[in-house]
């Protein structure tokens, strides 16, 4: 297993294999447990460990003293706009117990110096707008919304609808 070693001695990075789709599945309820949408979380492992192995996305996993506590799962993207790419993080979570000691800093410093690495101009993600200690903690890194965007989106029985259109 690949270790990262981080600026804090105590804290390992190291990148998810299909093998992990069990760990992703429970880091992605435990998101969906403190967003109040743990409904909404209806991957299973098959379904993560495709992802991962059609390489479709990717997660990194923070050890701290040697435990797993925290995740990121993400994929890259591009943008007619800019005509570049990026990476959109679809789920990061540091578990309680470990937050407010600079771990999802440095997990987040680290996706930034990735989507630097892979050539990539930007690194997105979205937030609850209840969230303010989340929305906090991303403005101290120098994020910002974009503010003037909705996300709007086409579930599986209003893709098969507007596809039957076609």
């Amino acid at each position: 297993m690949n270790m990262i070693q981080t600026k804090d001695t105590k804290f390992y990075l190291r990148f998810g294999t299909p093998e992990d789709a069990g760990l992703v599945l429970s880091f992605m309820k435990k998101l969906g447990q403190y967003q109040k949408m743990s409904d909404k979380i209806i991957a299973t492992t098959e379904g993560i460990r495709k992802l991962l192995a059609e390489e479709k996305g990717e997660a990194i996993f923070g050890l701290y003293k040697g435990q797993t506590v925290g995740m990121v799962y993400f994929c890259q993207t591009s943008s007619a706009f800019i005509g570049q790419t990026g990476l959109y993080i679809d789920g990061f979570f540091i578990d309680e117990a470990v937050r407010s000691k600079g771990l999802g800093k440095i997990m987040m410093s680290f996706m930034s110096k990735l989507a630097l690495d892979r050539g990539c101009h930007r690194l997105e993600w979205g937030c609850l707008d209840w969230n303010e200690p989340t929305l906090q903690f991303y403005k101290s890194m120098g994020a910002y919304d974009v503010g003037n965007m909705t996300i709007h989106r086409f579930a599986p029985e209003q893709l098969r609808s507007n596809a039957a259109l076609f």
